[in-house]
């Protein structure tokens, strides 16, 4: 029975000495390069021989390598493949679609969740609010890059190869009603600056001047390369939805950091 005790304890609090050695490798990873050794204990916050020890297990295991003239440590071809082996499990789209209702619990509107589909971004869940909302849009529905919050995260997210020709299709229409795009000069230069303008805040809105009655905000779930995997919108008629603070914009970044790689800006 007693034998039963330390295993009890460390299925419910973990191993420490693991614990301390996985401190090691998350703190490499948080690294810009190659690290020094004295540098990598401090950043950890342990003594330099114990530090030490753990590089020298991880370096037998793959997980870690060094460098011949400089002796600074950096992730190793084992830690690569781990890496890639979680990246290609993660998934997206189903992930953040299972938990959509939640989102939609937690801050009474009706979310959307869209990737990118041949003629745009796309409609692929649709997660209604308890209120009632009359609107056109629907599963499947492609929505435009300059005039949606869904439309100005993809402009933001995604690389200009995936979203240009979109983007010239919408400018040269834009130019015949002009007055739709009244936080927009119709120019490459201030579309670039939109874009810029959400990354810094991470997430994107709209008025009801873009679709009458209707207010939505919008903010992406990032891989690992800094890029929208998926756009979760949440729309509502309240226009104090999409004003800086609002509660509702907290939500939807934080459910959307949650299935991400890397996070937006906060």
């Amino acid at each position: 029975m007693a034998d039963d005790i330390p295993r009890q304890a460390e299925a419910q609090g973990g191993i420490q000495s693991l614990d301390a050695a996985l401190r090691v490798l998350m703190a490499m990873a948080n690294m810009e390069g190659a690290v020094g050794v004295s540098d990598l204990a401090r950043a950890c916050g342990m003594p330099v021989s114990k530090t030490h020890r753990y590089l020298a297990s991880f370096i037998h295991a793959g997980l870690v390598c060094q460098a011949g003239r400089s002796g600074r440590y950096d992730l190793g071809p084992r830690a690569i493949e781990i890496g890639l082996a979680a990246l290609s499990r993660h998934d997206f789209v189903n992930a953040a679609s299972d938990d959509l209702h939640r989102l939609t619990v937690e801050t009474g509107l009706t979310a959307l969740l869209c990737v990118w589909g041949n003629s745009g971004p796309t409609v692929v869940r649709w997660e209604r609010a308890a209120s009632f909302i009359a609107t056109s849009l629907g599963l499947g529905t492609t929505l435009p890059l300059l005039t949606s919050a869904t439309g100005r995260i993809c402009l933001a997210y995604l690389p200009g190869a995936v979203t240009g020709a979109l983007l010239d299709e919408e400018l040269a229409r834009g130019l015949a009603s002009p007055q739709i795009f009244h936080d927009l000069e119709l120019n490459q230069a201030d579309v670039a600056r939109l874009a810029a303008d959400v990354r810094d805040q991470g997430y994107a809105t709209v008025d009801g001047r873009f679709i009458p009655g209707l207010v939505a905000l919008a903010a992406p779930i990032l891989d690992w390369q800094g890029e929208a995997q998926a756009v979760v919108t949440l729309i509502g008629a309240d226009p104090r939805l999409i004003e800086p603070g609002a509660a509702q914009i907290g939500s939807l970044k934080e459910f959307c950091a949650s299935h991400s790689i890397v996070s937006v800006s906060r």
